[in-house]
C-alpha cells in the first residue's frame, strides 16, 4: 500500500496535537505568539504552531479537510513534476502555507503579549484553494447540507474571511484563512500557469440553474 504524504502529514499532526493536549509546556512553546517570536527570536513557532490544535474537534476538522483536498494537490504535483519532485513540492507547499498565512497576523500582533494562535488552518486553506484552481467545478459541501462548486464557495469564503478578519470579534484567525487561500492560488498558478486557462475553460459555460 502506498502511503501518501497527505496521510503522513495528518499522522504527524495528530500525534503532536494529542501530545500537546496534555503537555502545557509543549503547547506554550509551540503556540503562535508574535510577541515572543519578535522579542525572543523564536521563529520556529511559524511552523510548530501548525502542528498543534486547540482540541479534538479543531484537529478533526482541519485534518478531515486536508485529507480530501491535500490528496488532489499531491496527485497533481506528482503528475506534473514526477513522484520525487512533486512530493517535495507538496511538502514545501504545505509548510509555506502555514508560514505565509501567519505573516500578516505576526505583523498585526507583534506588540501584543497576550495574542496566541494555533492550528493548521493556513496550510489547509492553501490546500483547499489550490485544489479549487485545479478542479473548480468539484462540489464542496458545508456540513453535508449545502453543496456548491468549489469556485463559487471559494469566492464566498474569501469575502467572509476578509470581513471577519477586519472585525476581529471572535477567537478565529480569519487572516490565516484568507492569506493561506491566496497563497494556495498563487502557488499553483506559478508552478502551472496553464492552470489559469484550464480554470477559465472549466467555468466559462457553468450555469447554476
Amino acid at each position: 500500500m502506498d502511503l501518501s504524504l497527505t496521510t503522513i502529514i495528518i499522522g504527524i499532526t495528530a500525534v503532536t496535537s494529542i501530545l500537546a493536549f496534555n503537555r502545557y509546556e509543549m503547547l506554550d512553546r509551540w503556540m503562535f505568539m508574535p510577541y515572543r517570536i519578535k522579542n525572543r527570536g523564536q521563529w520556529d513557532r511559524f511552523i510548530l504552531s501548525g502542528f498543534i490544535h486547540k482540541d479534538y474537534m479543531h484537529l478533526l476538522f482541519n485534518m478531515f479537510t486536508f485529507y480530501f483536498f491535500g490528496g488532489v494537490v499531491e496527485m497533481f504535483l506528482r503528475y506534473k513534476f514526477g513522484v520525487l519532485a512533486g512530493g517535495i513540492l507538496f511538502v514545501v507547499f504545505y509548510l509555506l502555507g502555514i508560514i505565509i498565512s501567519d505573516i500578516p497576523t505576526y505583523k498585526k500582533y507583534q506588540k501584543d503579549s497576550h495574542y496566541r494562535a494555533l492550528g493548521a488552518s493556513g496550510g489547509t486553506a492553501a490546500t483547499v484553494f489550490a485544489s479549487i484552481v485545479i478542479m473548480p467545478l468539484s462540489d464542496i459541501c458545508l456540513f453535508a447540507i449545502i453543496c456548491l462548486p468549489g469556485f463559487i464557495l471559494g469566492v464566498l469564503f474569501l469575502i467572509y474571511s476578509y470581513v471577519k478578519g477586519k472585525e476581529g470579534q471572535d477567537n478565529i484567525n480569519h487572516d490565516a484563512h484568507l492569506y493561506g487561500a491566496i497563497f494556495g492560488i498563487i502557488f499553483i498558478l506559478i508552478l502551472s500557469p496553464s492552470s489559469a486557462g484550464m480554470f477559465v475553460e472549466q467555468i466559462k459555460d457553468f450555469r447554476l440553474f
